[in-house]
């Protein structure tokens, strides 16, 4: 929980949120969003890198190279849910990020943006989310004996 509770509150990542990411190249899906400061409550527009489970953001596009340090990682598959939220901060194309103790808000250029981001993010939450393994399946018919 360390982990997640110092990206949640935009602490400087530590490297090893991000070592084995190359997330410079190929990205799942990049582009701009505005996303909404921790501590001073203002709109920043950030360049933002989804890659291998983990969403990356840095201050401008051209940063974005072998030697960059993001300014933020969430890993998604701690998230609960990626849904809509013009509702809830009264903007256009706005959506929400939101782990068991934490919620983030994001908005994008366009509907589209939008609707591409929360399919992006709603796909690597399912894929990199922590699943059962084997060693934790308990077999009831099993036990019974």
């Amino acid at each position: 929980m360390e982990s997640l509770w110092r990206v949640a509150t935009f602490q400087d990542p530590n490297p090893e949120d991000y070592k084995d990411v190359d997330f410079w190249s190929s990205p799942e899906r990049s582009g701009w969003l505005t996303k909404q400061g921790d501590y001073i409550k203002t709109w920043r527009r950030r360049w933002f890198v989804l890659k291998q489970g983990k969403l990356f953001w840095f201050k401008d596009s051209s940063s974005v190279t072998r030697d960059s340090v993001p300014r933020g990682v969430i890993p998604v598959g701690k998230c609960l849910t990626v849904k809509g939220a013009e509702d809830v901060i009264n903007k256009p194309f706005a959506f929400e990020l939101a782990t068991v103790n934490y919620t983030m808000y994001f908005v994008a250029d366009t509907e589209k943006d939008k609707e591409d981001w929360i399919n992006s993010i709603g796909r690597s939450i399912v894929q990199h989310s922590r699943s059962v393994t084997d060693s934790e399946v308990v077999d009831y018919d099993n036990s019974r004996r």
